[in-house]
């Protein structure tokens, strides 16, 4: 099934086929508009919004490429698969040039369509995802604008300066939410490669079944749907910068190819015979505490001597709460900016309150919540009533003492698995709640895994933010 309600137009001058692909795709969960012709499709296209473009190649009136060319010169992003009962390699290779994700042809087997679109759809997420960090991070943070100004703070600062114009590896460390991206993204800024790609890799939110693929590439017919040759992120970061966010949750297999890159400076994408070399700074990041990840076996010893060349600690908020004050400033006016408030300050007792609580979410937190404090706030001060700390403690301590059981109702019978769920849901609610809805964080907070936490909030129907 589909994750999302992704909006897919079916193109196919036969009535038959066109019916059969909207009710099968229907089923999946997918939102399915239908064209009988390729001026019908056109259309469609410079009037509707689609995220995947299912085409014949032979239409009743213009070709599918024409229907393909169109799709493309309407948004890059849109992915269009090419069908046809009479293929041939001189329209497969037209397509695929013309920019096509994949060229099926009839009779197509219903589960290798169904992959290919799941497949298709997963991989313009990602690449979504990245962009929009890239074109924020690129927007908005600069080295200089690092809130800071405890002894711990400018000491990084400091180390940033020293760093940067080097291509020793770093390793960031730090609780979730503690800007350890942004601090990667300033020893980019800072260094001569500051105009070449900065590319983030997030080591736990990709699957295990996409991250070779996507950290190295793939060769055309390396797999099911490798249609073309796509590049991978450590090649579209040549010259530049690749930062691996959560390096922590790389698997045992992976680790052992990431060292590889680190010791010679090359790799091979998946299908391919030759090696690519690459001119790339590495820097890394975790939550975990890395050390003890060697210990237990988890975290391969030479890869953690590679990647942590120099070690930047970054402090939790709770440690550095002289901060708090500008941070809070900062947060207010961009978003009083963004929502056009003529917000101006804190009063000094809502800073009070925010320097005497621990925020387990740190920075992403506090941005958190002043974000949804100036949502609130209808003076154009931010007061103490505008601050929800209290509103979350409170629905949590009434959300407990309705979780009440006793051993003397399994007399009278129980359901000890809606008992069980009830109270992981609770506790994963409530982790998820003291890390500002931080996922990572949550994982920590309840010593499982990222991957076992996302399973579980879907098992368990919990709304989480998208990481």
């Amino acid at each position: 099934m589909s994750d999302a309600k992704s909006h897919i137009l079916v193109v196919d001058d036969e009535l038959s086929m066109r019916q059969f692909l909207e009710l099968m795709l229907n089923m999946e969960g997918y939102e399915v508009s239908c064209a009988e012709n390729g001026r019908e499709a056109i259309r469609f296209l410079e009037t509707r919004s689609f995220d995947l473009v299912l085409c014949d190649i032979r239409l009743g009136d213009i070709s599918g490429l024409e229907v393909l060319r169109k799709a493309k010169t309407v948004s890059s992003e849109i992915i269009v698969i090419m069908i046809s009962a009479y293929a041939t390699a001189e329209n497969a290779v037209e397509a695929m040039n013309d920019g096509a994700y994949d060229y099926l042809p009839k009779p197509f087997n219903n589960d290798e369509l169904k992959q290919t679109i799941v497949r298709a759809l997963k991989l313009r997420t990602l690449s979504e995802e990245k962009k929009s960090i890239d074109d924020e991070m690129r927007q908005n943070l600069h080295f200089e604008r690092i809130v800071g100004k405890t002894p711990r703070m400018l000491h990084i600062f400091e180390v940033i300066k020293q760093i940067a114009k080097t291509r020793t590896s770093v390793l960031i460390t730090g609780e979730s939410g503690t800007g350890k991206e942004l601090i990667a993204r300033a020893i980019h800024e800072e260094s001569e490669r500051r105009d070449m790609p900065f590319v983030v890799i997030n080591c736990g939110s990709i699957p295990d079944t996409l991250i070779e693929s996507e950290i190295f590439g793939y060769k055309k017919g390396a797999f099911t749907g490798a249609a073309h040759d796509k590049k991978g992120l450590f090649e579209i970061a040549h010259t530049g910068t690749v930062f691996l966010d959560e390096i922590g949750e790389l698997s045992p297999a992976m680790q052992v190819k990431l060292l590889r890159v680190l010791q010679e400076r090359v790799f091979k994408p998946v299908g391919a015979n030759e090696d690519v070399t690459i001119d790339t700074r590495i820097l890394s990041a975790t939550n975990r505490k890395i050390e003890e990840e060697v210990i237990a076996g988890r975290f391969r010893e030479d890869l953690f001597y590679r990647i942590n060349v120099v070690e930047i600690k970054v402090p939790p908020l709770r440690e550095r709460k002289a901060d708090i004050r500008a941070l809070a400033q900062h947060f207010l006016e961009k978003y009083a900016r963004l929502a056009n408030k003529e917000i101006t300050k804190i009063s000094s007792y809502a800073v009070d309150l925010l320097q005497k609580y621990d925020f387990p979410g740190n920075i992403r937190e506090l941005e958190n919540l002043i974000e949804r404090s100036v949502a609130l706030s209808s003076t154009n001060i931010i007061l103490p009533d505008s601050l929800s700390l209290s509103m979350h403690k409170r629905r949590w301590i009434e959300g407990v003492k309705n979780r009440r059981y006793s051993l003397d109702d399994v007399a009278k019978g129980v359901s000890l698995d809606n008992i069980l769920e009830e109270i992981e849901k609770a506790y994963i609610e409530k982790a998820l709640e003291c890390s500002s809805g931080n996922k990572g964080k949550a994982s920590e907070l309840l010593d499982i895994n990222l991957r076992s936490l996302r399973y579980r909030c879907g098992k368990l129907g919990i709304d989480t933010p998208t990481d």
